[in-house]
């Protein structure tokens, strides 16, 4: 059953219209009748209608374990999982609906005025949302994302973003297996090449490392980057970021290339020691050794002189040099 304007699902929630519809199922514009004025996104989840009945079976059993579990999470960048059911032969999550435009829509615009986005907004957009990729790796069973891109983030009209899709979903249980609702592959510019294998390959933490990355490094590029079975093919062809945008700092590229590395195990290995070389500078050095590296004039103002007199002393200067420079623009 496909729900149109106007249907009431569950003797709750009024269609109101299709937001957003894919490969894996369609999201819907829904009021909720029981609580007046609040607004929620319907995600439908299709089957595969060449599965057998006990795979039919299987497959809804397994979306109601995994439903249950994203319905305990509670964390500011994700939208909240509120309750699900079965239309037909078809699943439904329903969510909070967040108000605002994609990260894809904010791509297409900058390109459109041929500007780039702030190195500095899209960090603050990584920041919030390596927390909320925290919050989901530390859950027990594991959650992993595994579709992590643009399209599936929004930015709020306060500023703040939200991580909205879960339709490639993937727990991972103790015993290594999984359990997954929907079989999927991703987007090919943002999927590490062991996802190709759908749930035959091996994904973990990882697999979201490597789709933030590539999220980022298009907004800050205004370009995606390029595919991983090509890059398998054609070792040299993902270019730099600084190439394509030379105002970023080293550090961000450096931290971004670690983590778009094609093998799992040459990228970080948490999702939380991504963050600490993106926003931190903390890189593996010699020896395992934690390395620093430094983005900004003060943080290298602070790595070139150990003594604090002489610490102090470069940073004013840097501060005398900044007040010149305007000084002389001002006049």
């Amino acid at each position: 059953m496909i729900p149109a304007a106007g249907d009431i699902l569950n003797q709750r929630y009024r269609v109101l219209g299709t937001q957003g519809k894919g490969g894996m199922g369609t999201i819907f514009l829904a009021e909720d009748l029981r609580l007046e004025g609040r607004k929620c996104a319907l995600k439908q989840v299709s089957g595969d209608p060449r599965a057998t009945p006990d795979a039919q079976r299987q497959a809804r059993a397994q979306f109601y374990q995994e439903a249950s579990v994203l319905a305990r999470l509670d964390h500011p960048v994700l939208p909240k999982v509120s309750d699900f059911f079965s239309l037909g032969d078809t699943e439904l999550l329903v969510m909070d609906y967040v108000a605002g435009v994609d990260l894809r829509q904010r791509i297409e615009t900058a390109r459109a005025a041929g500007t780039l986005i702030p190195e500095l907004l899209v960090l603050d957009w990584a920041r919030q949302l390596l927390d909320a990729l925290v919050y989901l790796h530390a859950q027990q069973p594991t959650v992993v994302h595994r579709d992590i891109k643009p399209a599936n983030i929004r930015l709020t009209p306060a500023g703040t973003i939200k991580l909205v899709d879960f339709g490639l979903v993937k727990l991972l249980v103790p015993n290594d297996g999984t359990i997954t609702v929907v079989q999927g592959r991703g987007t090919i510019h943002y999927t590490p090449l062991e996802q190709y294998g759908g749930d035959t390959g091996h994904t973990d933490g990882r697999t979201d490392v490597y789709g933030l990355a590539a999220t980022l490094y298009h907004l800050l590029t205004n370009t995606p980057p390029t595919e991983a079975k090509v890059r398998f093919l054609q070792t040299d062809s993902l270019v730099p970021v600084r190439d394509i945008n030379p105002a970023l700092s080293a550090r961000t590229e450096r931290a971004l290339h670690w983590a778009l590395h094609l093998h799992p195990e040459d990228r970080p290995p948490t999702i939380a020691d991504f963050r600490g070389a993106l926003l931190d500078g903390i890189f593996p050095g010699p020896q395992g050794q934690p390395e620093f590296v430094p983005a900004t004039a003060w943080e290298w103002a602070q790595l070139a002189f150990t003594d604090p007199l002489e610490r102090h002393l470069s940073i004013a200067a840097l501060v005398i040099i900044g007040v010149g420079v305007i000084a002389t623009l001002a006049t």
